[in-house]
């Protein structure tokens, strides 16, 4: 599973030309699933993500969480992070997992989320239009 976290001021996506998910201050994940991944993986990942101390506290240092900040999340489904370019110039998406299995893994991990914080999304498989203002810019990338 890897997840790129930006740090946002605000993030929306949009489906057919209408936002389908938007938040403000928060966290925008592009979330992806390799072929070996499961539910094992996502309790662990989703306690990193929430914790992670990348808002800025009163000094201005990194020290804040998004459960410190009252922040949102806007989940967005990403295959592609898995794209394999060590031949040629076309990605390979082998490492990817296929979509229904993804599909019911992406589900889990927002519903494993919505425990802690507030989580809007895009479509699971469609073409979407991602807007990010990223706030930094901050953008850490986690794999488990």
């Amino acid at each position: 599973m890897k997840v790129v976290i930006q740090r946002v001021k605000s993030s929306s996506v949009e489906v057919d030309g209408k936002i389908v998910g938007q938040i403000s201050k928060g966290l925008t994940l592009l979330v992806g699933f390799n072929v070996d991944d499961d539910n094992s993986k996502i309790d662990k990942i989703v306690k990193k993500i929430i914790n992670l101390r990348i808002f800025d506290d009163d000094n201005h240092i990194m020290n804040k969480s998004i459960l410190d900040i009252g922040g949102k999340i806007l989940s967005i489904s990403q295959f592609s992070l898995y794209a394999d370019t060590k031949k040629g110039s076309r990605p390979s998406y082998h490492n990817a997992m296929k979509k229904d299995e993804a599909y019911k893994l992406y589900n889990e991990f927002n519903k494993y989320l919505r425990n802690y914080v507030e989580v809007d999304t895009g479509i699971f498989g469609s073409n979407m239009s991602v807007k990010i203002e990223n706030d930094g810019p901050v953008t850490i990338i986690l794999e488990e």
